[in-house]
């Protein structure tokens, strides 16, 4: 049977012993990705508390980070989702997300709704990617493409 939570401190305490175990056991999100046969996006969300995994997914990344049966259904329980307290993000990478979206969302309401009309971009129905590429000037470049389903709104 499908299970919900109703308070994010379980799934949070579970995501931060399963951060300790990565660490200690020096995996990388692709390593447990692998282990779940999913992607490393929606994997790494969902050990971050985001996304319930399905069950193989869910004994096979409990069983790489050496967690026990109970982590493994906990993994498996729809979580309620949100990682970022109320107000401003003070972590730098989560605040330039956030600056991102302070400077372009309008411009992206608008793209959006002149292209496709009255709706939304599903983050249910969604694929994340990162990349990393070379910068022709030097450095590199992060890619991050953001593929949601677009739902229109219907009248009723």
């Amino acid at each position: 049977m499908v299970q919900a939570q109703f308070d994010p401190t379980a799934r949070q305490l579970l995501a931060a012993a399963a951060v300790d175990a990565k660490i200690r056991k020096n995996l990388s999100w692709q390593q447990i990705a692998d282990a779940s046969g999913l992607s490393v996006a929606f994997t790494t969300a969902a050990v971050l508390g985001q996304h319930p995994l399905p069950e193989r997914s869910a004994k096979a990344v409990a069983d790489l980070l050496g967690l026990d049966a109970d982590a493994a259904l906990l993994l498996q329980t729809i979580p309620t989702r949100g990682s970022i307290p109320g107000g401003v993000p003070t972590d730098p990478t989560i605040y330039r997300f956030y600056e991102m979206l302070q400077v372009y969302g309008t411009t992206l309401k608008a793209l959006i709704h002149e292209q496709f009309g009255d709706g939304i971009i599903s983050a249910i129905n969604f694929k994340l990617d990162v990349k990393k590429v070379a910068d022709p000037e030097g450095g590199e470049r992060a890619v991050i493409t953001l593929d949601g389903k677009y739902l229109p709104t219907k009248p009723f």
